[in-house]
């Protein structure tokens, strides 16, 4: 059975798209580049055909992955949301106590994540380490380059 996966109606959105693309556009084609490499003959010593199967496979691996997530979706219900302590779909805004910089990060599903965007992965040190804090706390995040000494300064939605 597969793991639950915890999305955004527009995150769920995202997946049910990607998965219609790769079963109505790039199945296809995939399918006829087999034909294709059959028509040239003995396909015993056909690379062409090796490589149209080997991405055949890796394609219904993709949509078989998709399929599933798709299927254990839970959609989260961002009404519900509480901001009296941090949680997921949270946007929070933290002052690095060394630098005095201040970042706000939404923290969101993993596969919905975009640092770019200030999407912050909740599977990420930063993001474990800011759960369940409230306003005004200290937390100490380790991260690849040290230790991060950071201060949430305000949660919203």
């Amino acid at each position: 059975m597969s793991e639950v996966t915890y999305l955004t109606q527009a995150g769920l959105e995202k997946l049910k798209k990607e998965l219609e693309h790769l079963k109505n556009v790039e199945r296809p084609a995939i399918s006829k580049q087999i034909g294709e490499a059959i028509e040239k003959g003995d396909i015993s010593e056909n690379a062409e055909y090796d490589a149209a199967k080997d991405a055949q496979g890796m394609l219904e691996a993709k949509i078989a992955l998709l399929q599933g997530k798709v299927a254990n979706a839970r959609i989260l219900d961002e009404s519900k949301i509480d901001t009296s302590k941090v949680q997921i779909l949270n946007k929070v805004t933290i002052k690095n106590k060394k630098n005095n910089a201040t970042m706000q990060y939404t923290l969101v599903p993993e596969s919905e994540a975009d640092l770019k965007a200030g999407k912050l992965s909740i599977k990420t040190p930063i993001a474990k380490g800011l759960l369940g804090k409230k306003v005004g706390d200290e937390v100490e995040i380790k991260v690849p380059s040290g230790i991060i000494p950071f201060e949430i300064v305000e949660i919203s939605i």
